[in-house]
């Protein structure tokens, strides 16, 4: 797997930052999830998730955004009640997230275009 995505926790506030680089497809998200699953990156003490696209663009067909919030609500055990916050900055890439919060069922997720906005809406 060609990685375009790195983790990182932070203890003091409990939140999971994940970053991605590149071009990003559907495949890329899940798979990336997966990754995190099978090597146990996501800590019982995680009060929920930066996703940040900054460095990234969507490869995303509008009518593939269905499998993002499908796949959350297949994993719900661990985002179960948890914020996800999703961090672009080009307008094109922000279509996506908004899309997948009309989704939402058992885990929140919004939009952001700055770090310290997300942050303090996940820890809200």
């Amino acid at each position: 797997m060609n990685k375009k995505f790195h983790y990182e926790f932070d203890p003091a506030t409990g939140i999971l930052f994940k970053y991605y680089y590149g071009v990003i497809s559907i495949e890329d998200l899940s798979s990336s999830w997966e990754y995190a699953f099978e090597k146990k990156l996501i800590p019982k003490e995680v009060k929920g998730f930066i996703l940040d696209y900054r460095k990234a663009t969507f490869n995303i067909k509008a009518n593939e955004y269905k499998e993002i919030p499908k796949f959350y609500k297949k994993h719900i055990d661990i985002f179960r009640n948890f914020k996800i916050a999703i961090i672009t900055q080009d307008p094109k890439d922000v279509v996506i997230p908004m899309l997948v919060k009309t989704e939402d069922d058992g885990y929140f997720s919004r939009p952001f275009s700055t770090i310290e906005a997300a942050v303090e809406w996940v820890l809200s």
